[in-house]
């Protein structure tokens, strides 16, 4: 029947639609979350540029002071006010871009603790890649390097290097069972997989 063969192409039709959708609306997720870690990383250029024009200008003050007049150069007070002024246009900025996307979650850093007590020695002859993704499988959430470090210290993790959360975040770029969703967090790729589908 006529009918039949329209209705099917039709069912067949809203099936591929609903999966074109589905892709897109998983493509838009993964640009926004791109966005977002692009804005803390210019905000961070930002901060990081106007430290270092304020360093510049320091030293070039203080060789122009050597060779000239020092009543003529800014007093260090006037460059450390210059440095907060700068620092503070940085944070405006960064509160600026936070309130024009209220719907982006802020980036959360935790604190990196020096009180940890070892609960257990369960991750002591473990690799970081092992250890992390007992960690990412018990959140169910991406976790932050700093975050993976204290909970790889309380499970007796001994880390060998002098920056540890380095050589978190360096494990966990190079191998591919993890993917960075933000500045230093990390999650497994097979949850963003079973979540995709």
């Amino acid at each position: 029947m006529p009918n039949e063969n329209l209705i099917s192409t039709l069912e067949q039709s809203l099936r591929q639609s609903r999966a074109a959708r589905t892709r897109l609306a998983a493509r838009l997720a993964e640009l926004e979350a791109e966005t977002e870690t692009v804005r803390t990383e210019i905000a961070e250029m930002d901060t990081l540029v106007s430290q270092t024009e304020a360093a510049i200008f320091r030293l070039l003050s203080s060789v122009l002071v050597s060779n000239s007049n020092a009543a003529q150069m800014p007093s260090d007070a006037e460059l450390e006010a210059a440095m907060r002024h700068d620092a503070m246009r940085a944070q405006s900025v960064a509160r600026a871009n936070a309130a024009a996307h209220p719907s982006q979650p802020r980036h959360h850093i935790p604190p990196l603790r020096n009180d940890i007590e070892v609960k257990s020695d369960r991750f002591r002859d473990r690799t970081i890649s092992y250890a992390a993704t007992i960690l990412l499988r018990e959140a169910s959430e991406p976790l932050h390097v700093n975050e993976i470090y204290n909970r790889l210290l309380e499970g007796g993790f001994v880390f060998t290097g002098n920056n540890p959360t380095i050589s978190i975040a360096v494990s966990l770029n190079r191998n591919r069972r993890f993917r960075k969703v933000a500045p230093g967090t990390f999650d497994m790729v097979m949850r963003e997989a079973s979540q995709a589908s």
